[in-house]
């Protein structure tokens, strides 16, 4: 890693000292850098927010951090008579002052997390019954809502959606990919956007969360090209302000064992990492904050087989990596099929890249054809034609014992990949337990992907629902209060989006809802505390 110049170093502290003012400013040039340990005193500027992760979930959550709250709009009536009737007991306050629990019970959608469910129809009213209802709030700033925060991210405002392949729809429409306040088809039109169908590409939904932090005024809690290195707790002792930093690897309840020290508290989080600047080089920074928000997605490790020979460099884990094969002219000509393994949407849209190409493929998958949980069981055909294609591909031109390979494509259910050999070779076994060799010019492994979380101790493996185990999206994701989106491991950690099953960018709002309620009410304790001269310098709300 390579490290800057002290007048390098300050870049990014300066825009902190633009953002808060003078005033904090002073407080947050005097904050410790990356090589020193020592804990900040309660002169030293702690964040009340830092978000990691600048894609929908981030964005999202920023909005409503920065005082946007949503109303019941005077001449709406949701489709849904008790939900309705809630509303309408408390329409003058804002739905982020609301009793989230009362308002969600007996809801039922597509999303485990019931406030995500709430948020999301009353947003897009009974969507999943193929209505197009408008939605049923309206927004309004309110500035004395404010909660300073900071939102860092790897690129610009958009996450994930700047990198993925551009050449394919997304699974979602244009409308529940829409974050409030801004509809897509709106700002479509403001950039004159020829939109053909319903559904759009990623690059098309990158610009438009891009554009929606300029729009909603929210740059000013956005820093791109920052990378996070580590998220760690500090401990320190009531009476003692100047307590040398501990290990965070201890527990806490080791800690108030060892040398009779009782008065031991978690106080604030410190996040560390380094922002790149434009001559590449690396501009470390050391932030303290009172809670962190993890809106990361899941795109960071793509998902691997654990196999022999799995990374010989003609085995692929992305699509992206697919595509600029593809686009050099690498598989131009090849006598040999490219082995595509995984049947998941991002495996789908693999084998129609090749087929559209006329490359020839096989098709490697360890589910049945009929299998009631495959992705395109929940498709209707209508609005996914090309996806039934694979599907019917993978139905009617499977290999069998007596068959030979099909021209263009030949699916293979209920098989495991064994190994990848070194001359582009790759050892099949069905479910019968029968072994066969295929050649290959490419091998595309798709088989999801998973959340890197190695900034938090152990990699957050002690916050998801099976302890010490990685979290992932549908097997692991961490663990929260269902109302607040709390870590119930772990106060004062929130995560939303696909870190908590919330795959869809229409339930992570949900995420962002909860998680500004929690704080608004622990924010307003805090000013009560302060203003009855109980104290609330401690930092934590």
């Amino acid at each position: 890693r390579s490290y800057s110049s002290p007048e390098t170093e300050g870049q990014l502290l300066d825009s902190f000292v633009q953002y808060f003012g003078d005033s904090l400013g002073r407080k947050i040039k005097r904050m410790p850098l990356i090589e020193e340990t020592v804990l900040p005193g309660d002169s030293l500027l702690t964040l009340p927010v830092v978000v990691i992760g600048n894609g929908p979930s981030g964005i999202c959550l920023s909005y409503l951090l920065s005082g946007y709250r949503p109303y019941l709009s005077p001449e709406a009536i949701h489709p849904n008579p008790i939900l309705h009737t809630k509303l309408e007991e408390a329409r003058h306050l804002s739905i982020v002052d609301q009793d989230l629990e009362y308002l969600s019970e007996g809801l039922e959608g597509r999303s485990s997390n019931p406030v995500a469910v709430l948020f999301d129809t009353l947003l897009h009213p009974d969507a999943d019954f193929g209505y197009d209802y408008p939605s049923v709030l309206h927004w309004k700033l309110e500035q004395h809502n404010y909660i300073p925060h900071i939102v860092l991210g790897k690129g610009p405002p958009g996450g994930a959606w700047h990198s993925m392949e551009g050449s394919m729809l997304t699974i979602s429409f244009g409308d529940w990919m829409e974050l409030p306040g801004l509809t897509f088809k709106e700002w479509a039109a403001s950039k004159r956007r020829n939109i053909k169908s319903d559904r759009v590409m990623p690059e098309e939904i990158a610009c438009y969360y891009k554009h929606y932090v300029k729009v909603m005024g929210l740059q000013k809690n956005f820093r791109d090209n920052v990378y996070v290195t580590s998220v760690s707790r500090l401990y320190r002792g009531k009476d003692d302000e100047d307590r040398s930093q501990l290990s965070e690897n201890i527990s806490t309840q080791h800690l108030e064992m060892e040398d009779g020290q009782k008065s031991l508290i978690k106080r604030n989080w410190e996040v560390r990492g380094y922002q790149r600047a434009t001559d590449g080089s690396h501009v470390p920074f050391c932030l303290f904050a009172e809670n962190v928000a993890l809106a990361t997605g899941t795109f960071d490790s793509p998902g691997r087989l654990e196999v022999e020979g799995e990374d010989f460099p003609f085995v692929l884990h992305s699509m992206s990596d697919f595509g600029a094969a593809i686009s050099k002219g690498k598989l131009r000509g090849k006598a040999d099929p490219v082995l595509i393994v995984g049947a998941g949407l991002t495996a789908a849209d693999a084998v129609l890249c090749a087929y559209n190409n006329n490359i020839p493929v096989i098709h490697v998958f360890r589910r049945r054809v009929t299998d009631t949980s495959l992705i395109f069981k929940q498709l209707p055909k209508k609005l996914y034609p090309e996806y039934h294609k694979v599907y019917h591909m993978m139905c009617t031109q499977s290999h069998t014992v007596d068959s030979n390979l099909h021209s263009a494509y030949t699916s293979f259910p209920e098989h495991n990949v064994l190994s990848f050999k070194p001359e582009m070779k790759c050892v099949l076994q069905s479910a019968s337990g029968l072994k066969k060799i295929l050649k290959f010019s490419v091998a595309l492994v798709l088989i999801g992907s998973h959340p890197n979380l190695f900034f938090l101790k152990d990699q957050g493996h002690s916050i998801g629902h099976h302890s010490n185990q990685p979290i992932t999206c549908k097997g692991n994701p961490i663990e929260i209060d269902p109302y607040t989106y709390e870590c119930t491991k772990e106060a004062n950690l929130f995560a939303l989006g696909p870190l908590v099953g919330d795959n869809f960018v229409r339930f992570l709002k949900g995420g962002a809802l909860g998680i500004a309620r929690c704080l608004a009410i622990r924010q307003k304790k805090k000013h009560e505390l302060i203003e009855n001269g109980d104290g609330g310098g401690d930092g934590v709300p």
